[in-house]
């Protein structure tokens, strides 16, 4: 059956754990991110392979949660140029394709783009012919120009995708399979411009992609681990390689969902909050039936305005690394942070610069390094305690939805911050493992597929729109690496338009299952 490696790459530390059949814990570790990802990832599994003793050979299954996605596009860096095509013409010709995106992001990724015929009112009647001609001058054009990344969003497309498929065929006739497509009803739900936001984005990681998972096979291959790979989504599911290749912006945001999930495998809990502590950030989020609460709004993304599926996290500047300094009299807490630095920085190893570390060491929290190396009056180390308490507090009674006092699960190496008791909180539970929770949630995460879409009732009954919007995510699931005999619904959410005529309805139905050749522990 073999053993189970999970591996997640932060913004601080690299961190691993290497899991038997019965999903037991046998080593962890955890190494400063290099600076090429691939260095990290390396050592780190070379350190619990050596500790847990696991022969190489015998590791089946290795998953991989990575920042690199979202840090491509939040540092601009990275991203291939997309030609953006657009299939609603008459229509939708008011506001074009990026209207509102930051110029310099803009600059980056804006390739040829074209608004043509094409694309459904909310009941599927068309509103204009597909023209494949158009199509295809377009994508000769834009390859002509280099571009090998395609971005295709056609109006209502969650209702009728005919459209959209039509031209990813004329792209792929073109290119000889050499581009990349990126079809908006795989990826964005109904709002047009958010989900052309969505889909253009995923066009543009898709060499980030690319050089992540290639880097991290080659990685493990260098180590002789020779496992089926796969990467971790963001609502606490994994995906083969090979679909996040065809979908990467799933990656973003996964780092806090497998803390999420290793949480509540840590301390078998499947409702609660779950506050994750790392070098330079605090997630906090929440567990519902045992996954990420998704968010029910439109997120940002490097400033750009998506609707694609995202948990729901409040995130805020305090970590261990934090810095804690007064200027003009006012005492600050982050968001500046030592980050991967933190051995070198913080004072209780030598360094010059006062932490959120050396807080907690210096208070007796936290057994690391000298605290007598802290150089701070006692009163600055109180008062910075806190207020980095009172931070993580706030920050809980945002993602709350009522007053009542609710339980935490802590995790994440900088957790060691938190107290015992917080305001609004019934209980704390910082679990075994707890500072490697990312990596386990990793490890023991399923495989899932989703299916977000509109449909109408005129002509159909509920229970066969549901019917098929089941079969569809039971299909997603396995193209994403799961096992057919094991995957079931875990979610089904329903939701009448009433602003549409004809008795339409949105169906949103998740299904998950083990990863194929995966026994039940």
């Amino acid at each position: 059956m073999g053993y189970r490696l999970g591996i997640d790459v932060g913004g601080t530390n690299t961190d691993a754990a290497v899991l038997d059949e019965d999903h037991r814990v046998l080593a962890k570790a955890k190494t400063p991110v290099s600076r090429d990802v691939v260095s990290g990832i390396r050592t780190v599994v070379a350190e619990v392979l050596r500790k847990s003793g696991v022969d190489p050979a015998s590791v089946a299954h290795a998953m991989l949660g990575t920042t690199q996605v979202t840090n491509a596009i939040i540092e601009r860096r990275g991203l291939a140029r997309v030609a953006i095509l657009r299939l609603g013409a008459p229509a939708t010709r008011a506001v074009g394709p990026l209207a509102a995106w930051p110029s310099d992001l803009r600059e980056k990724v804006e390739g040829p783009s074209a608004i043509l015929p094409g694309g459904v009112e909310y009941d599927g009647r068309p509103i204009s012919t597909f023209d494949p001609e158009a199509v295809r001058r377009f994508v000769r054009e834009a390859l002509d120009q280099g571009v090998r990344a395609f971005a295709v969003t056609g109006v209502f497309s969650p209702v009728r995708n005919d459209d959209e498929l039509r031209a990813a065929e004329i792209i792929d006739q073109e290119a000889g399979g050499e581009a990349v497509a990126s079809l908006s009803y795989e990826i964005g739900s109904v709002g047009l411009l958010e989900r052309e936001n969505a889909t253009v984005l995923n066009a543009a990681v898709s060499g980030v992609a690319r050089r992540v998972t290639e880097a991290f096979r080659a990685a493990l291959e260098g180590l002789g681990v020779h496992a089926e790979l796969f990467l971790s989504q963001n609502d606490g599911t994994l995906m083969s390689l090979d679909y996040a290749l065809r979908y990467p912006i799933l990656t973003i945001a996964c780092g806090p969902t497998n803390s999420i999930r290793g949480a509540a495998f840590l301390s078998r809990r499947r409702d609660a909050v779950v506050v994750d502590v790392g070098g330079t950030s605090t997630d906090v989020g929440v567990l519902v039936s045992g996954f990420p609460r998704e968010s029910a709004v439109a997120v940002e993304i490097g400033g750009v305005r998506t609707n694609f599926r995202m948990p729901d996290l409040i995130s805020i500047g305090l970590g261990g690394g934090s810095l804690v300094r007064v200027e003009a009299g006012e005492l600050r807490v982050g968001p500046e942070s030592v980050g991967s630095a933190i051995l070198q920085e913080a004072q209780v190893f030598g360094g010059p610069t006062l932490t959120m570390t050396d807080v907690a060491v210096a208070r007796g929290m936290a057994a690391l390094g000298d605290p007598k190396r802290v150089s701070a009056e006692a009163g600055l180390l109180e008062a910075a305690f806190r207020k980095a308490v009172a931070m993580v507090e706030e920050a809980v009674d945002r993602i709350k939805t009522s007053a009542a006092a609710v339980p935490v699960v802590a995790v994440g190496g900088g957790s060691l911050l938190l107290p015992d008791r917080l305001e609004g909180v019934s209980e704390i539970d910082r679990p075994e493992h707890y500072e490697v929770a990312n990596a386990i949630g990793a490890a023991i995460a399923q495989v899932s597929g989703t299916v977000d879409r509109i449909f109408s009732l005129e002509q159909r009954s509920r229970e066969a729109v549901l019917d098929e919007a089941r079969e569809d995510a039971f299909a997603e699931a396995v193209r994403a690496g799961a096992d057919p005999r094991s995957v079931e619904v875990i979610e089904v959410e329903e939701v009448p338009l009433a602003y549409l005529p004809g008795n339409a309805v949105r169906v949103k139905v998740k299904a998950a299952g083990r990863l194929r050749g995966v026994e039940v522990a």
